[in-house]
């Protein structure tokens, strides 16, 4: 479909870096409405094994390739796509052999946190438009690097916050900045969980079925570990960004959409890891601040290991605003005057399960229709990079402050920490040798 350069020779599918081959997005041609958008989805284990389901349903696309460093989630990919309807996809261990077929149009991430930024860049510069899993990056300075790169390429970028594309919750976030609660000041963001203890680190072999120096990549290398493969690399530093990132970003993005703000000016952050004594590295419980120009504020509550829930929710945010406040989550939104009194309520067509860290229903559907049909007929994105990033780098600033056991003080126009050292040395992070991604 699309006459692209070649990104990657086939003898360089054994080089790690990022910056192999001449771009490709020079050569971009411009899709007709209708035509068939030709993905291929990398990270097939869990989400991304959904996320194939529904890419393979979508109107106008076909799945044409699965890439995993795990035979085994090659073939959950390539069923669940055969399931929907597809036909079977080709199957890749190394993603970057599909960057080098010109019948593919897009990419779908659905990597651990710290492939997500390295392989959009590589993607892009491969040609590709990308659909990347939140959060779009391991730390602010891949997020940077990512805006910068999609705008040099002028290719989409999706991220997967599918919230951005719920018909109430676009509806009621109108309303808000039209006046529906006043003057809307404050979001509070939280989830609730139950989850378990993870042992220990495991030193073992390396399974026949995974490629364990792929699934590194850009992360400094080392022996393999049992327990990181293929969940629990979420709550270390090395590979994930904890719950604040994992779950977080959804929440706290609906706050910052509907509160209408950039970057913050302060964060604070306090929690630690009380549930269980184990080798998880990040916080089961933490309670985030961020403050914002205009006298603007976001909480975060986030327990990974309690799941009382909040207003009767797992998951959700609640706007709050000198008429009245707003319940928002995934099924709708209820508004309440000042005393709480309910005034109404509204629910999307479909029930979404607010409580399944897998994803599901029609949200997904409509966040993918949006972005084929911007890729097919440059419909505007609905969570566009640009816009994106900034609630992805908040949460990484509550990390940081956390990690920092620091107030940041932040550049407003960048998110970046002024006069912090400490925080500043956690702004980007080490890559393995010949794997640091450029612009």
């Amino acid at each position: 479909m699309s006459n692209r350069r070649n990104f990657l020779k086939k003898t360089a599918l054994t080089t790690a870096g990022l910056g192999l081959g001449l771009p490709a997005y020079s050569q971009q041609h411009i899709m007709g409405a209708n035509d068939r958008v030709n993905v291929a989805v990398f990270g097939t284990n869990s989400r991304g094994e959904y996320l194939a389901g529904t890419f393979a349903s979508a109107d106008d696309c076909r799945v044409r390739g699965i890439g995993d460093v795990d035979t085994r989630a090659i073939a959950k990919g390539q069923e669940r796509v055969v399931q929907k309807g597809g036909k079977k996809p080709k199957g890749e261990q190394d993603f970057r052999r599909f960057l080098d077929d010109k019948k593919i149009d897009a990419v779908v991430i659905a990597t651990p946190d710290h492939w997500h930024a390295p392989m959009a860049m590589m993607a892009l510069d491969a040609g590709k438009h990308v659909y990347v899993e939140k959060p779009c990056s391991h730390n602010p300075a891949e997020g940077e690097m990512l805006v910068a790169k999609q705008a040099k390429t002028g290719l989409k970028v999706q991220m997967g916050n599918q919230t951005r594309s719920s018909v109430t919750l676009n509806k009621i976030v109108r309303e808000i900045h039209d006046g529906v609660i006043g003057d809307a000041y404050a979001g509070k963001a939280w989830y609730a969980a139950r989850r378990g203890p993870i042992g220990e680190h495991e030193p073992a072999p390396v399974p026949e079925w995974l490629d364990w120096e792929l699934w590194q990549g850009p992360a400094p290398h080392q022996d393999f570990d049992a327990l990181l493969v293929h969940y629990n690399w979420h709550w270390f530093w090395k590979y994930g960004t904890g719950e604040l990132l994992n779950n977080g970003t959804h929440e706290v993005d609906m706050c910052r959409w509907a509160l209408d703000v950039g970057f913050p000016e302060q964060v604070t952050s306090s929690g630690g890891r009380y549930a269980f004594d184990d080798a998880w590295e990040a916080y089961d419980t933490q309670l985030a601040s961020f403050n914002f120009p205009g006298d603007k504020h976001i909480h975060w509550d986030g327990r990974s290991c309690n799941s009382m829930p909040l207003w009767e929710r797992g998951r959700g945010s609640m706007i709050y605003g000198t008429k009245g406040s707003v319940l928002m989550d995934r099924d709708g939104f209820i508004v309440y005057d000042l005393s709480g009194k309910e005034l109404r309520k509204e629910q999307e067509t479909e029930a979404s399960v607010s409580m399944d860290t897998t994803g599901g229903g029609n949200l997904d559907e409509l966040h993918i229709g949006n972005f084929i049909r911007s890729v097919n007929a440059d419909e505007a994105l609905n969570s566009d990079i640009a816009d994106a990033n900034p609630s992805v780098t908040i949460c990484h600033l509550g990390n940081m402050a956390q990690r920092t056991n620091s107030v940041i003080t932040c550049d407003p126009a960048t998110g970046r920490p002024i006069d912090n050292p400490a925080a500043m040395a956690l702004w980007q992070r080490e890559y393995e040798q010949g794997w640091a991604p450029t612009v």
